[in-house]
């Protein structure tokens, strides 16, 4: 490989990543060519320097950042047909996405993981207009990403998160909401609706066993059965596999939701605007490394 780029976030998580950056600069340099830093200055500058990426035919893009950089960066990299092979450095408060694919916060392993490891080619969810890597969700809790005080993540990392849920427990939202999936229709009020790449949402495991390249996405519904919420998600979360009448579960490519609520939707973490969505699976869409584990574990389809 000759070119790569690389982008990082210097606001993400405990914003400590710079202080690596010569070391990981080090680790690179025999393997690749050229190598082009970037910090992101703007909302939606990752997005740019990946169109560029693309653009300028860089083999490997590596991105240093929480889900909102990554998903910023798939987003660039889904405008063009070819795209760089992906190493991910995992450097947010919550860091899903690198979490579900069995990568570390820790520098020093991230950067062996992205000279050693395997690529997979892994689906992206398009949402509407816009891509989502992880999860697309309306209703309780879904905005706390990115209402929590940046200051509190800092301090607290992890559990500024629990604080912001504990203020909202009184005021889950009901969701009148009409969702087409293949032949199927499912009509009610809900608290809340996931549609779910990914082992694991909010540090939480939430699909069994989940594929991360079959074509099909897992979709989450929860009734709203107030003043019993709260209850219903603990018995959910436990049991990622748990499906009831007032927990549907199933995989699906493409689906249609209709609604007049005007609860928001939170696309990877960043907020993801209001109203009807047309969500559509992007088969083996991105090309990723990670540890050979996970290849086995969740990409069996390659």
């Amino acid at each position: 490989m000759n070119k790569l780029m690389l982008i990082y976030n210097p606001k993400s998580g405990k914003q400590n990543f710079v202080k690596k950056l010569e070391y990981v600069m080090e680790r690179f340099k025999p393997h690749f060519h050229d190598i082009f830093v970037f910090a992101t200055e703007y909302p939606n500058h990752a997005t740019d320097l990946a169109e560029i990426a693309c653009k300028d035919n860089y083999d490997m893009l590596v991105i240093v950042g929480g889900d909102g950089t990554f998903n910023e960066c798939v987003n660039g990299l889904m405008r063009f047909e070819k795209r760089p092979k992906i190493g991910y450095i995992p450097a947010g408060t919550c860091c899903d996405i690198g979490m579900s694919l069995g990568l570390s916060k820790n520098v020093e392993k991230s950067v062996d993981i992205i000279l050693k490891g395997i690529p997979v080619k892994m689906d992206i969810v398009k949402t509407n207009d816009r891509y989502s890597c992880y999860v697309t969700a309306s209703g309780a809790f879904i905005d706390i990403s990115y209402v929590t005080d940046s200051k509190l993540k800092k301090k607290i990392g992890y559990f500024a998160y629990i604080v912001k849920a504990f203020e909202e427990v009184f005021t889950i939202p009901k969701m009148k909401m009409t969702i087409h999936h293949n032949d199927e229709v499912y009509k009610g009020v809900f608290s809340l609706v996931m549609i779910i790449n990914s082992k694991r949402v909010a540090g939480i495991n939430m699909i069994y066993k989940p594929s991360l390249d079959d074509g099909l996405v897992n979709v989450v519904l929860y009734k709203n059965i107030f003043p019993f919420n709260f209850y219903l998600y603990a018995l959910a979360f436990i049991f990622p596999f748990w499906s009831t009448p007032l927990v549907t579960r199933f995989k699906t490519e493409k689906m249609e939701i209709k609604t007049e609520s005007k609860a928001k939707w939170n696309i990877d973490g960043e907020y993801g605007g209001q109203g009807n969505q047309i969500i559509e699976v992007a088969n083996k869409a991105i090309e990723i490394i990670v540890p050979h584990k996970i290849k086995k574990r969740y990409f069996k389809n390659q």
